[in-house]
């Protein structure tokens, strides 16, 4: 009987022994590490250094006019519709032509067919059909953009649909470049002003990370439909526009 008792008694024993042991070494067979001691902290590289952003703008003149338009028809049947939207889209083609827009500088937005049905004494009744062939239209002589739009307009008649026009930049490599520079020279700028009031050296840049350049392109929406009275020569104004950067720099402390 007292065998069997102290063996009892001994099971628990060596079994917290083990886990004593184990809890202050590692366990190398299952790859796991002790646990860290209450109260320290482990940072790793990415969260060492003086993390700061940069931003640069440019601000340019638009050498390119982007236009929504199209024309819209319609006609009790699809054929009908269909046929008249193609006549006046080939009319503004053509006025596109003799403007000098090249046929790569067109291309297809949307085109669609859909009925038009109304309600009436509680019943839907089919009205006809609607056909919407929409192009955008890069326009690179932008003085040229207001004598274009009336063309177009009187080309395609009460079928035209002019729905926006915005500008941008057609080769803005070098305003990204310029605009690079800023962003890396304010974030530095930033960085030596927060190692000068922590009292530390800055170091190099271990982490840059750039997003996304971008145009902003301001529209203006407008509708030109049947009946509305137009100007002899529409008027245009670019503006101007501002391409935008941002970099985020990770500086080490020495």
């Amino acid at each position: 009987m007292k065998k069997k008792l102290l063996l009892a008694i001994g099971l628990p024993l060596i079994t917290l022994a083990l886990i004593a042991t184990g809890c202050n070494g590692s366990f190398p067979e299952t790859g796991i590490s002790p646990p860290t001691p209450s109260g320290s902290i482990i940072l790793s590289q990415q969260n060492t250094g003086i993390w700061v952003t940069g931003e640069g703008k440019v601000t340019v003149i638009p050498d390119v006019a982007v236009l929504s338009l199209g024309v819209e028809a319609q006609a009790k049947t699809v054929t009908e519709a269909q046929q008249q939207a193609e006549d006046a889209m080939v009319a503004i083609e053509e006025e596109l032509d003799k403007h000098g827009i090249a046929e790569e500088d067109v291309k297809t937005q949307r085109f669609s067919i859909y009925p038009v049905r109304r309600w009436e004494k509680d019943r839907e009744i089919l009205v006809g059909y609607r056909v919407t062939n929409m192009v955008t239209v890069k326009i690179r002589q932008v003085d040229d953009t207001g004598t274009i739009i009336d063309a177009v307009a009187e080309a395609g008649g009460d079928y035209t649909r002019i729905n926006s026009i915005g500008f941008t930049v057609d080769d803005p490599s070098d305003y990204y470049e310029e605009a690079r520079e800023k962003a890396m020279a304010g974030a530095e700028a930033k960085a030596q002003q927060i190692a000068d009031l922590a009292g530390v050296d800055l170091g190099k840049p271990t982490y840059i990370n750039e997003s996304s350049g971008y145009i902003p392109a301001p529209y203006d929406y407008y509708l030109r439909e049947a009946g509305v009275p137009t100007e002899p020569t529409t008027p245009i104004s670019p503006g101007e526009t501002e391409i935008q950067l941002n970099v985020q720099v990770v500086y080490s402390i020495e």
